[in-house]
């Protein structure tokens, strides 16, 4: 018998939800855009460098990544954010989302293919599937491997 996973829920854009899989998130901290340092010539979604235990994390604007609004358009700089730390192979990234909501138990089986007519092409090559909740709502399960391997990273780590 197949058990649930659990999963991180969070908002993605004003209306949309995702998930990403507990096994590969590290840790959640709170982060306001003042303590992070700009790096220039990045994307604009590509926030800048935080620094977390000692060490130069890179924080990604998730929505502006995926296609949505940036999250600085609707933030000041004292606001805190919350951030997501996946970790694959000792590289760790963060990512600033706007909020976490809760832990979801999904189960695998019951996770339906990304089409592309559902999805728009600046969010289907990080898409694993989506899974329809209790409420009838889809939520997009995210493959951090994706994100950490997207081609937007192999310039600079």
């Amino acid at each position: 018998m197949e058990k649930p996973q659990k999963f991180l829920s969070f908002n993605l854009g004003v209306r949309d939800t995702a998930v990403i899989s507990l096994e590969q998130i590290t840790e959640v901290l709170q982060i306001s855009l003042g303590d992070i340092c700009g790096v220039p010539q990045m994307s604009s979604y590509i926030l800048g460098v935080y620094n977390w235990r000692d060490e130069m994390l890179w924080l990604v604007d998730l929505d502006e990544m995926l296609g949505y609004p940036p999250l600085s358009q609707t933030a000041n700089m004292l606001v805190k954010m919350m951030a997501i730390v996946l970790e694959e192979n000792g590289k760790y990234l963060g990512l600033l989302v706007r909020q976490l909501m809760d832990i979801e138990w999904l189960y695998i089986h019951q996770m339906k293919a990304p089409s592309t007519e559902l999805f728009s092409p600046s969010i289907s090559p990080f898409l694993q599937g989506y899974f329809i909740n209790d409420d009838e709502k889809m939520m997009f399960n995210l493959d951090a491997e994706a994100i950490i391997h997207s081609p937007v990273w192999t310039n600079h780590n």
